[in-house]
C-alpha cells in the first residue's frame, strides 16, 4: 500500500460536519492533494473521497466507480432524475452500511485539476457515488439519511467511532471496511 500523509476523519470530527469552502484559485497544492486523495482512496478500497473526510476543508472529491479516476473540484449537481436506493458505506463510517435514496441520474458541473469546466452526467452507481461525495462537502453524511430505528440500530457503532474521533485514533484496517460501497 502506498502511503500518503492524509488521514481518514470518523463520524464525531467536527470537521466532517462544516461546509466545504470553494477553491478560489487552483493551485499545484490543490493538485497534489487530489492526487494523494486518489492514493488514499484506492488504498482504502473506496471508490470516492471527499476533502473534509481527511481534514481538508476546501470544495474537492476523488471519485471511482469503475470508469476511471474523478478529479473535481468545486462540484455541484445541476440535475437530477429518478430514484434509486442503494446500500452505501462510508469510509468515515467503518462498519456501517446505510440504504440510502438518490436520484438515479445526475449531471455534476465542476472544474478539473487544471481548471478547466467539466460536466459530468452519470447514472447508477456513478451518480450515488457524485452524490455521497457532494454531501460530504455540504457536512451531511449517509446517517443522515437513516430512519430513526436504523439510527438505533447502530448507536452503539456511532458512539464508538465518536470516541475514536475524539481520541484522535486509527481504526484497524480489518474494522475498516462494512459493505460493498465505500465512498
Amino acid at each position: 500500500m502506498e502511503e500518503t500523509r492524509l488521514k481518514i476523519r470518523f463520524f464525531g470530527d467536527a470537521g466532517l460536519r462544516k461546509k466545504s469552502h470553494p477553491v478560489e484559485a487552483i493551485t499545484a497544492s490543490h493538485r497534489e492533494i487530489l492526487n494523494e486523495m486518489a492514493k488514499f482512496m484506492y488504498a482504502a478500497s473506496g471508490i470516492g473521497l471527499a476533502a473534509a473526510q481527511v481534514g481538508i476543508n476546501e470544495a474537492m472529491i476523488v471519485v471511482d466507480s469503475g470508469s476511471g479516476l474523478y478529479k473535481l473540484i468545486n462540484p455541484r449537481i445541476v440535475k437530477k432524475e429518478g430514484t434509486q436506493s442503494m446500500e452505501e458505506g462510508c469510509l468515515s463510517l467503518p462498519g456501517i452500511c446505510i440504504k440510502v435514496k438518490r436520484s438515479y441520474k445526475v449531471t455534476v458541473k465542476a472544474l478539473d485539476e487544471n481548471g478547466k469546466d467539466l460536466y459530468i452526467e452519470a447514472e447508477g452507481l456513478l451518480a450515488c457515488v457524485l452524490q455521497h461525495e457532494v454531501d460530504h462537502l455540504r457536512g451531511k453524511m449517509i446517517v443522515d439519511y437513516a430512519s430513526l430505528w436504523e439510527k438505533l440500530k447502530i448507536k452503539r457503532q456511532l458512539n464508538a467511532l465518536r470516541k475514536k474521533a475524539q481520541d484522535d485514533e486509527e481504526l484497524s484496517k480489518s474494522g475498516a471496511k462494512s459493505c460493498r460501497l465505500q465512498m
